[in-house]
């Protein structure tokens, strides 16, 4: 009886002992799951933009070899569109941000709408065009990206925006400003040609998250692909 009685109790401490072990590995795949959830988020939450990904963001849409008429928006196949849409082109490339017409604006942004186009989310200091620090790594991909050789050749559109703060006049000042400082960095750092950086400004009238107007995400640059002059002539 008290041999059976020993076994009983080595059997249960060793049951006792597998189910600790199995709690042990239990806890440290949890903990190990955690801290690459953890990781992960980190690099999600970058907000730095790389070349790579404004280079995708920017490229053309290929044209498919069969179906033309069924690429979507950002082909046009309408002649008399794209004629008076490289009318426009022609017209802005060149000039200054301020001398840009309320109507030219809207056009620009018209068809901005259905380019290929990236949302920089680059920020400004409060009331100012310097560029914040956090978003010069930012800017410095841009100017890789531009010079690479899949979107050198293009015409590209830079767009500045502000937050709601201050009048009309005040903040489309300020937004053309912002836009010229950016085109000034690109020129100056990466000798892109002037007349290929459209700027224009839009002050408060296209807010990116209008539910906070007051929000840093509205004082942003977004950049515009509008002709790949290189696959053009292909």
């Amino acid at each position: 009886m008290s041999t059976f009685s020993g076994r009983r109790t080595l059997f249960g401490r060793k049951t006792l002992l597998e189910r600790k072990t199995l709690a042990a590995i239990v806890s440290f795949l949890t903990i190990g799951a955690a801290l690459s959830f953890g990781a992960a988020t980190a690099v999600a939450g970058d907000d730095n933009v790389t070349e790579d990904q404004i280079v995708r963001a920017l490229a053309p849409a290929k044209k498919p070899l069969t179906r033309g008429l069924s690429v979507g928006p950002q082909t046009q196949t309408d002649p008399a569109a794209a004629a008076a849409e490289g009318r426009l082109l022609q017209s802005v490339r060149g000039r200054t941000t301020r001398s840009l017409s309320v109507s030219e604006r809207e056009e620009i942004a018209t068809i901005a709408k259905d380019k290929p186009n990236i949302d920089l989310e680059i920020t400004f200091d409060y009331n100012s065009a310097d560029i914040s620090s956090k978003s010069l790594p930012s800017v410095q991909a841009l100017g890789k990206a531009l010079t690479n050789p899949d979107l050198k050749g293009s015409t590209f559109v830079v767009a500045g925006h502000t937050d709601a703060a201050g009048g009309e006049s005040y903040n489309q000042d300020l937004s053309e400003r912002r836009a010229d400082s950016i085109k000034r960095y690109l020129v100056d750092k990466y000798g892109i040609a002037g007349s290929d950086l459209v700027t224009v400004g839009y002050g408060k009238s296209k807010l990116k998250d209008p539910a906070n107007p007051m929000a840093e995400v509205n004082r942003r640059v977004q950049v515009v692909n509008m002709a790949n002059k290189t696959t053009a002539s292909k």
